[in-house]
């Protein structure tokens, strides 16, 4: 491995002298785009693991509910549905895992190694018929991924010293590197799959997460010492409580199961999805109680705390709507849409590309947008707003479906509902983790990232329930409904908007106090 601080092979640029930051030595060069190069291993690992995640995402649904003379496993469409919407919520819950693995055991580096080869054996097991070879590569995919998302964005912030201006660019250079490989996952995988069928599109996955693979490996010695070692390793003091916790985590899996069978009374899919959803809806309960019962917590933090969770509502509500793209608008997309555009017929894989196309598109409008505005509205009515604009897609698409009368929604009408949920998406995720890192107890900050993952967790398992306890609704009764329910919510979130703010901002200023 070539010191942090060396000059890259086939770089111009001047070395810089070598900077200390918590992981050791930091990387000063300028080689990628006037960042170190650590920042390409980093960003190209992310692209083409993000580029196999969407692929095999776009075409799941799908595959699951296909009949078998076509290759699919013909399961029915509902259960498919909430299949995929429990997978959704799985991959957030492992991710708290594998932050914590990190952290305390293997260090953020290896997280992402052992992840991408759990993920690539995924994809490679989905390319083998057969139903067991199925499952199997969906947990697979499930738990590499859980793995390595939160601790790739990680290494990219050790990368720098915490004065580095070139922070903010940074993340933003990687941002677009998840954004490629999101919207061109879906042509390439799409469009194998339409030629050759499921299994080669899933192999495709597998040659993309195998390429992640091959970027992290042959540029580890570009990012010095980011991610080695973890930085709050287990000690012996620590092995009695978390034995403890994974017990009582082992302890509440299995209840939540024995719920689920006595609920179907009998042992299915459906019942493991069911289980998978109670587990995801329970933990940030779990996680709530345990902070405001923890006696480390301070009066003026629990204050703090509870101006959060209104939050956390409407960020779960938020994610609900909007992680629906792999479920029930992956099916409204391949059967209640017309999908010619004059002698083209557009396929529903591709659909899934317009989420990444626009972000890529909007967020330098969203960032200049805010800095026009000196960063106003204040977070609490970004939530709001990024809520609102998610129930009025889904208002939205019933009004289309209910004009439909049975038959397809122009080919339009996805194009508009996929517009509408990506503004939101720039209203609320990139200053929810901020928000959430600030209202957190300080002796659960640490915790703040896998409390934001469980909103998405959360908003998947109420997907999962939802398509099951409505099933044989209409398109417009379901989207309807839930956009319905949803605006309400957010116009409560309006409402309860100056006494969030005002607590935000009493988080800050005690903040400040401290560090001063």
């Amino acid at each position: 491995m070539s010191g942090p601080g060396d000059a890259q092979p086939g770089s111009d640029a001047a070395v810089e002298p070598t900077r200390v930051g918590p992981a050791g030595p930091l990387p000063r060069d300028r080689a990628f785009f006037g960042q170190p190069m650590g920042l390409a291993t980093l960003f190209g690992t992310e692209l083409w693991e993000r580029f196999s995640y969407y692929g095999m995402r776009g075409i799941l649904l799908y595959y699951l509910t296909d009949t078998a003379a076509n290759g699919g496993l013909g399961i029915d469409g509902t259960s498919g549905q909430a299949l995929v919407a429990a997978y959704g919520a799985s991959v957030y819950l492992v991710s708290v895992l594998g932050g914590w693995l990190a952290d305390r055991v293997v260090g953020a580096r290896r997280a992402v190694l052992y992840g991408g080869v759990v993920i690539a054996a995924g994809h490679v097991s989905l390319s083998i018929p057969g139903a067991g070879f199925s499952f199997a590569g969906i947990a697979l995919v499930a738990l590499g991924t859980g793995l390595l998302k939160p601790n790739v964005s990680s290494m990219v912030g050790e990368l720098y010293s915490r004065d580095d201006p070139r922070r903010d660019s940074a993340f933003s250079i990687f941002y677009m590197g998840i954004n490629i490989g999101s919207l061109s996952a879906p042509f390439v995988v799409g469009a194998v799959q339409g030629a050759w069928g499921y299994h080669a599109g899933f192999l495709v996955a597998a040659i993309g997460m195998a390429l992640a693979l091959v970027a992290f490996v042959l540029g580890r010695r570009y990012i010095g010492e980011a991610g080695a070692v973890p930085p709050n390793p287990l000690t012996e003091a620590d092995r009695g409580p978390v034995a403890r916790l994974f017990g009582a985590v082992a302890a509440g899996c299995l209840v939540a199961l024995a719920i689920a069978w006595a609920v179907r009374g009998e042992l299915t899919l459906d019942t493991f999805v069911d289980a998978l959803s109670y587990v995801a809806l329970a933990a940030p309960v779990a996680t709530f109680w345990v902070m405001f019962r923890s006696p480390k917590v301070t009066a003026p933090e629990r204050s703090r705390l509870r101006a959060y969770v209104p939050l956390f509502v409407a960020a779960m509500l938020f994610w609900m709507i909007f992680e629906q793209a792999a479920s029930t608008l992956a099916d409204f997309a391949k059967y209640d849409t017309d999908r010619t555009l004059g002698s083209w017929t557009i396929s529903p894989v591709f659909y899934q590309s317009l989420n990444p196309g626009f972000i890529i598109l909007l967020a330098p409008v969203f960032a200049w947008l805010w800095m026009r505005l000196d960063d106003r509205p204040p977070t609490s009515v970004k939530f709001a707003l990024g809520l609102t604009l998610a129930a009025l897609s889904f208002v939205f698409l019933a009004f289309m479906a209910a004009a439909a009368d049975g038959g397809k929604s122009p080919w339009w009408v996805l194009v508009v509902v996929y517009l509408v949920q990506t503004l939101g998406e720039l209203c609320l995720s990139p200053v929810g983790l901020a928000a959430t890192t600030l209202l957190a107890p300080k002796a659960f900050r640490g915790q703040a990232m896998a409390l934001w993952f469980l909103a998405t967790s959360a908003g998947n398992a109420i997907t999962a329930q939802l398509v099951q306890a409505t099933e044989g609704a209409s398109n417009a009764q379901y989207f309807g409904w839930i956009g319905a329910v949803a605006l309400v919510f957010a116009l409560g979130m309006f409402a309860v908007a100056p006494w969030v703010t005002r607590h935000i901002r009493e988080g800050a200023e005690g903040d400040a106090a401290v560090q001063a």
